[in-house]
């Protein structure tokens, strides 16, 4: 008897991988995993490797949390041909974190933690059975990646190193301050215009991140690094109002305080 020959394996799936069609030009990429830190670290991987590879027919990669959604031209390729393409590019290349995303920047950004501008960070700290100066430790010592750009281009980080996972509000604020720094589970994000938020406020930069007058209206974009420094209230003034650069080769190398180039 002739043995039957094995059934096709599915484009769309490889071990760990999820491809899905998305309307008729964009598929659906996330990692398949009950850990969502492996989700997120898998998507920003995932984005990693389109943007090596570079699929023929790809027009866009739009970040998410813990997905990547890829959109094409669906003249040119077809939802299975184009997922086999991640299959094979995910095979050669891998899932696992291969250092800071192609072009990648640096950011430093300040802030001020008067009870003002962190109403929250005395409550964050208790909950994380923490001081609130070995609090802001753990976030001024933690390298975060932007993974993606919400609503208002708000910058979405994750990677703060926190002993446990930070609750959001119980009610949500209805009117946070533009430059407010806010936290939740292990990410933090930077409010760029004045709007309601269920994220903890634990300080706020006296920079401007997002500003219509600037092309493009924001600096970073997803896999840049940001880390965060505490400033005395004093120096609100100087750097108030200043618009959120990447910190250029020389600050990196003589240590920059306010990520802006000159």
């Amino acid at each position: 008897m002739t043995p039957q020959p094995p059934p096709a394996a599915n484009p769309s799936r490889s071990p760990g991988l999820e491809a899905h069609p998305f309307g008729d030009s964009a598929l659906m990429l996330g990692i398949a995993d009950d850990d969502p830190e492996v989700r997120r670290t898998g998507a920003r991987r995932l984005r990693d490797v389109l943007l090596e590879v570079r699929p023929y027919g790809v027009l866009n990669l739009v970040a998410g949390a813990e997905s990547l959604l890829v959109e094409f031209d669906c003249l040119a390729v077809r939802h299975g041909q184009l997922a086999q393409t991640v299959r094979l590019a995910v095979a050669g290349l891998g899932l696992q974190d291969a250092g800071p995303a192609l072009g990648a920047r640096d950011f430093v950004v300040p802030i001020v933690v008067s009870d003002e501008f962190a109403p929250d960070l005395p409550g964050v700290a208790e909950e994380l059975g923490l001081s609130q100066e070995a609090t802001l430790e753990a976030l001024t010592t933690s390298v975060l990646t932007i993974n993606l750009l919400a609503a208002a281009m708000a910058p979405m980080m994750a990677g703060v190193q926190f002993p446990g996972q930070v609750s959001r509000c119980a009610e949500p604020r209805t009117d946070v301050a533009p430059g407010s720094v806010m936290v939740a589970g292990t990410s933090a994000i930077i409010q760029p215009f004045p709007g309601p938020t269920g994220w903890k406020v634990i300080g706020r930069t006296p920079l401007t991140v997002c500003d219509i007058r600037e092309d493009p209206a924001t600096s970073y974009r997803p896999g840049d690094r940001v880390t965060f420094k505490v400033i005395p209230e004093s120096g609100w003034a100087e750097l108030e109002g200043r618009f959120l650069r990447p910190v250029a080769p020389a600050d990196q190398q003589e240590g920059s305080s306010h990520g802006s180039e000159a």
